[in-house]
Formats: C-alpha cells, sequence, structure tokens
C-alpha cells in the first residue's frame, strides 16, 4: 500500500498526505476456558495517529493488544502489518518487526538498574562484555526525555510506582517503534508527568508514529486521541473520529447504556462514634507527626501530591511499616501494632495500590483469594473443607458481581476490575471494620469504578469506616464525607467535602496555606 498525496492546482498548497494503515485486524477472535475473550474484532491503526480503545474491564482490550505484541496468538482472523499477513510468535519478533508495548502491570525487574532495565536483552555490547557506559549514557538520554530525574544506576525496586512507569516509557521510546501500544500509561502518573507524556505522544504522532492507547480516564483523550474504537464483551461496537462523538457517548457505547452520575447517591451517614484515633503518628524521614480520626460509617479521603506520605501512614497504621512514636487507638482503646496479621486480628484492613503484588495469589484460584484472610474458619484439623470455600466464594462473586465462569478460575486470567472485586471480597468475607483502599479505582473502567463506589458506600452504612487514597480529586469530592489533606508527610488540613473545592485542596496539598 502506497502513500498518495492529491496534486495542488496552480497557486494552491499541497494537500497533507492519506494516513495509511499499518496495521489491520479482521474477525479476530480468541477462546479461554469458559470465555470468549474476542469474537469477530475488526480494527485498522494508521501510521500518524493516536487511536484510543475503549471498553469495559473484561471488554477485550488487553487480550487484543496482547495478539498484536506476539503474547498471544488469535484463534481466528487475520492481522495484517504494512500489507502483509503476519502472526508473532514472541514479543520480540513484534519489536523486531517494529510494534512496541507498555503495559499496565509493570513489567521490570526490581533487582537490576534503571538503565539495564531499559536495555534488557538489548545491551550495548563492547565484545563479549556488556558496555555499561554506553548503556548509562543511552538510558540517561531517555530519561532526560521524559523528564524522569533518577541516575540510570538507581534499582528500580526503589523507584515509585509512578517512577516505574516512567520507566516503562522509555523502555518503550528505545525501540524506536513504529506501532506503539500504550495500556493504561497514566494510571500511576502525577498532572505533571502526564502532561510531560502527552508532549512525547505528540512528538512520536509528528514522527509518524501510530499509537494505540488504552485508558479509563476518558476526560483525558481530547488533547492527544484521533479515532476512537469502543469494545464491550469481546466485540467491535463502533470506531469514530473523537471529534465526532464525546465522553458520554462512548461510555454509554461501552456499557450498553447511559450513566448519567459517575458517583451513586451517598446512603451512608457518618456517626459521632469513633472508630479510629491516631495521634501524633511519626516515622523519621516519611512522614508525621500525624493526628485524625474516623467515624463509624465515615468515608474519609486522604488526599495530597505523589510522596506526600498518604500510602505510608496507612501502611503503618496496617502494621507494614513501624512508626518511631505517636499512638493508634480503636474507639478509646489503644493497641500496638506490630504486623499486618496483629492489623487484621484488629479487623484492619488495607487494600494495595499495587493490587498484583500485595493483595492477590494471581496463580490461585478465584476461591483460595477470596477465603485466604481467613482460612481457618473453613478447616478442620489442617484440612480446608471445599465446598464450604466454593459456597462462601461464590456467594462474594455474586455479591461483587465478579464476572468469572467458576470460582476455580485463576484469578490472573480476570480482568483488573473483577481482580480488584475480588480483594474487596476476601476483606468483607474477614468482616473487617475499618478499610483503608490505597487508589482502588486505579486502571479499571467507569462501570467497575461506579460498582466499587457503590460497594464503599454500602460498606459505610453498615458502620464500616473507610479510607479513601486517591490521586483524583473529583473521585475524593464525589465519594467522601471529609478529605485530609497532606503535604510532606503531614496533614495541613482536614475539609469538609461539601463545603470545599479542588482549588482549596490543591492549596493546602502544595503547602501554601503554611507558606
Amino acid at each position: 500500500m502506497t502513500q498518495t498525496t492529491a496534486q495542488p492546482r496552480p497557486g494552491q498548497a499541497p494537500e497533507p498526505p492519506v494516513p495509511r494503515e499499518v496495521l489491520q485486524l479482521r474477525g479476530v477472535g480468541k477462546r479461554f476456558p469458559g470465555v470468549v475473550a474476542l469474537d469477530g474484532v475488526d480494527l485498522d491503526l494508521r501510521s500518524g495517529e493516536v487511536h484510543a480503545i475503549c471498553g469495559e474491564n473484561g471488554a477485550g482490550k488487553s487480550t487484543l493488544m496482547k495478539i498484536i505484541s506476539g503474547q498471544y496468538h488469535a484463534d481466528d482472523g487475520v492481522m495484517c502489518y504494512d500489507g502483509a499477513p503476519v502472526q508473532f510468535s514472541s514479543t520480540s519478533e513484534a519489536q523486531a518487526a517494529g510494534i512496541a508495548i507498555i503495559h499496565q502491570e509493570l513489567n521490570l525487574v526490581p533487582h537490576l538498574s534503571v538503565a539495564e532495565n531499559i536495555f534488557l536483552a538489548r545491551e550495548p555490547k563492547r565484545g563479549p562484555f556488556v558496555d555499561y557506559r554506553t548503556m548509562n549514557a543511552n538510558a540517561q538520554r531517555l530519561l532526560q526525555r521524559i523528564a524522569l530525574n533518577v541516575s540510570p544506576t538507581t534499582l528500580v525496586g526503589a523507584l515509585s510506582i509512578a517512577q516505574q512507569q516512567m520507566v516503562e516509557i522509555a523502555k518503550a521510546l528505545s525501540l524506536n517503534a513504529r506501532v506503539l501500544i500504550m495500556d493504561e500509561p497514566t494510571s500511576s502518573l502525577t498532572e505533571s508527568e502526564t502532561v510531560q507524556l502527552f508532549r512525547i505522544i505528540k512528538e512520536l504522532r509528528a514522527d509518524g508514529v501510530a499509537i494505540l492507547y488504552i485508558s479509563h480516564r476518558l476526560d483525558e483523550m481530547a488533547e492527544i486521541v484521533d479515532r476512537v474504537t469502543v469494545l464491550r464483551d469481546g466485540r467491535h461496537i463502533a470506531t469514530t473520529d473523537l471529534a465526532a462523538t464525546n465522553v458520554n457517548e462512548i461510555v454509554a457505547r461501552m456499557v450498553g447504556r447511559a450513566l448519567d452520575d459517575a458517583y451513586p447517591a451517598r446512603q451512608s451517614t457518618p456517626t459521632n462514634d469513633i472508630l479510629l484515633r491516631v495521634r501524633d503518628l511519626q516515622r523519621a524521614g516519611t512522614f508525621g507527626p500525624v493526628s485524625f480520626e474516623l467515624r463509624k460509617g465515615e468515608i474519609l479521603g486522604f488526599a495530597g501530591l505523589m510522596g506526600a506520605g498518604r500510602t505510608e501512614v496507612a501502611r503503618a497504621i496496617f502494621g507494614a511499616e513501624r512508626p518511631d512514636s505517636g499512638s493508634i487507638l480503636l474507639g478509646d482503646t489503644p493497641v500496638e501494632i506490630r504486623s499486618p496479621r496483629e492489623a487484621i486480628r484488629h479487623g484492619i484492613a488495607y487494600l494495595s495500590e499495587d493490587r498484583k503484588k500485595d493483595g492477590l495469589a494471581l496463580s490461585m484460584p478465584v476461591s483460595a483469594n477470596i477465603t485466604l484472610t481467613n482460612v481457618r474458619a473453613i478447616s478442620s484439623r489442617g484440612f480446608l473443607r471445599f465446598a464450604e470455600e466454593t459456597a462462601i466464594a461464590e456467594r462474594y462473586v455474586r455479591e461483587l458481581a465478579i464476572r468469572t465462569p467458576t470460582v476455580r478460575q485463576i484469578t490472573r486470567n480476570l480482568s483488573g476490575g473483577n481482580q480488584q472485586k475480588i480483594v474487596i471480597g476476601k476483606w468483607l468475607y474477614r468482616g473487617s471494620r475499618i478499610l483503608f483502599f490505597d487508589e482502588p479505582t486505579r486502571g479499571i473502567d467507569v462501570g467497575a469504578k461506579y460498582a466499587i463506589y457503590t460497594l464503599m458506600d454500602q460498606l459505610a452504612a453498615k458502620g464500616v469506616g473507610v479510607v479513601l487514597i486517591s490521586s483524583e480529586l473529583p473521585e475524593l469530592l464525589g465519594m467522601t464525607d471529609r478529605i485530609a489533606v497532606f503535604h510532606e508527610g503531614r496533614i495541613t488540613a482536614v475539609l469538609e467535602t461539601r463545603q470545599t473545592n479542588q482549588e482549596e485542596i490543591l492549596h493546602h496539598a502544595s503547602g501554601r496555606s503554611h507558606a
């Protein structure tokens, strides 16, 4: 397929070249045991465009991207690259052809350096040895391009989730790909890092790179996306120029119905009973002193910029990190929490922002993950009562609307939104009274977000105390009763949600209230 340019009339400027199709998929299908992931999907991608793929969790987006990038083989249909049918047998083969992917779930080696991760299996050599000087210099240029201020020799395991996401982006840029797949690239990024990423995307688009962009943050697409394709239940629903549609129409196509409100009407009302009191909690160099109270039936928000200490405070209360000083009281009773096991025994749960690393046993079935926090309740003399485990798991699958063909399904085979519901289910089964939700809607679709918001409100209505840690201010304003704002490890304000706004929250989060 050749690129053509219309001949201009005398005195007229030449028309821009018609973008050519780099990638075509026709009737692509993929099946897993008990699940049809893709059912006859069509897609085309043009050079120099950003093409968004939208759909709920489980719609088939990630499966489609994995077929394009060589991780999966399609069971049906055909894929053409530069006009010729192809079926890549591995990601390395796809990369060699010029197709790279930035995964939503980080694919880095924590005990290797930033540079080693960027050039993994592609290290520059000097004879039989790795040329570390050249590799570090090349990595430094990529890091400067994405404005990530870390050393190429820093171990990836020492970086934050957001910094690791930027390393993934640098790794993809190092491949000089003609087709770049971005799966939720902004899910862990700050606002300034997202601005930097969008600048890079625009540069790549101008250079003719074709970009497939998956994001649940629909509002952010207007700045960079040219066309949008919607998938639902593994099927192609529509492909439209973004300028010819809007967010409400995209959402309606995704879920098969209109979502009138982004947040459910709150049914819960906080009482005056204090579930949790934190007094002068402090950890040198990390946070503190921090003090706050959580009421029965309340959803308390933790706001703040990246690195403000929100997660660290939650992990300290949960016993995952040890504070140097301060006190934790359940009601009026002081407790000493030295480990997550003790926190769980006291009815405190923590839903990590990295659910795959800290929240799930991905190789185990849904049933085992749901009952993991209280195995003793379904055991006798060291033996598990499988029928009881299955019945409990099926109950939570129904209550939480977890989409799985069976509770024996391996957890890693489910979508991110369903995995998040499983994490919630395991803590509900434990009967936790205080739940910390750390970025609970990161990387999940609008329908799954609404379901999780509804669950949080239902928990609060039953008297559970909920702490919502979120980097999305509309989420905090839509779901909380009060918002504790963090800046450099301290709480600079506790605001009544109905009486505040984004500007006031950012004012306190930036430390200007103490200027």
